[in-house]
């Protein structure tokens, strides 16, 4: 089975900043998105979050439903707990036929937040990586149940953030718990999206797709911002349009038989870079990569 290409509604509003393409409907997001060739989205906050509401707009599109963020607090809840707040989200993921959950633990995160500076993210408590590997592990062997399996993203401005922290949480959960593999946000930490890539092959089980301008990025940590402030001056674009290696990536996909989606997740102001225009852009670019690599 070849991978499928998909994308996020980030390109045309955004979730962490709502004021950003707020006076976009969801359909011209939909309608855009299938126009620039793209199969499949992501959640988003102006989607529906029932199967039954959700569905028939996913259908009139001719859309699949690829995934959709969940934020876990398992530093701070039981998985017990954990299981009682995703019924919701996971009764429309498997409903609608999504079998990833793109899961952050966002307990303490900063990404959210315009006026902290990302650096001042929280670090994982060391005493307590056993601990949560353990209920992630049993928190993702209860959704892989209902035929979901965990996508867990590392992100900038949450305690799984780094290549090291990455590391970590790979070695302390089972292979229950797949990992969401965001080139732009391990670019960002300072990672090596290839290396993590063939390290962790076995574990990958969806791909986030964004760039980074390079010269952007140095600017948002000499001047320490926040990650807004730096997603608001441009920081992430398209595959193919700033300074990942999407070819090294790809092949490293391919050499491990890679059969996921690769999904287009590249906020910027959509005031300034036109969303069906980048969304044609990131479309033609990545497609072009996963073909070179033979994954198409």
């Amino acid at each position: 089975m070849a991978v499928q290409l998909g994308i996020n509604p980030l390109t045309w509003t955004n979730d962490d900043l709502p004021s950003l393409g707020a006076e976009t409907p969801l359909d011209v997001c939909l309608a855009e998105g299938k126009l620039a060739g793209f199969t499949g989205f992501e959640l988003g906050n102006k989607f529906p979050r029932t199967p039954e509401r959700l569905g028939p707009i996913l259908r009139k599109h001719e859309l699949a439903l690829v995934s959709g963020w969940y934020s876990g607090e398992l530093l701070s809840r039981s998985v017990e707990q954990e299981i009682d707040a995703v019924q919701s989200h996971l009764h429309l993921l498997k409903t609608l036929g999504a079998t990833v959950m793109v899961f952050a633990e966002v307990t303490g995160c900063v990404h959210g937040n315009l006026n902290m500076p990302v650096e001042r993210r929280p670090r994982f408590p060391e005493n307590r990586w056993q601990e949560y590997g353990e209920k992630l592990t049993e928190f993702a062997k209860y959704t892989q149940s209902q035929g979901v399996q965990i996508a867990y993203h590392h992100h900038m401005g949450t305690v799984i953030e780094s290549e090291s922290d990455i590391d970590r949480l790979m070695d302390v959960t089972g292979e229950e718990v797949g990992l969401l593999l965001d080139t732009g946000h391990l670019h960002f930490a300072g990672g090596d999206p290839v290396a993590v890539a063939k390290r962790h092959a076995a574990r990958i089980n969806h791909v986030h797709c964004k760039d980074i301008r390079q010269s952007i990025l140095d600017d948002a940590h000499n001047r320490r911002l926040s990650f807004l402030d730096a997603v608001l001056n441009g920081v992430f674009t398209v595959p193919g349009d700033g300074c990942i290696d999407y070819s090294g990536v790809m092949q490293v996909l391919k050499d491990n038989e890679y059969e996921g989606w690769l999904v287009v997740e590249a906020e910027q102001d959509p005031a300034i870079a036109h969303p069906l225009t980048y969304a044609k852009e990131g479309h033609k670019n990545l497609e072009a990569y996963a073909r070179e690599a033979g994954l198409l």
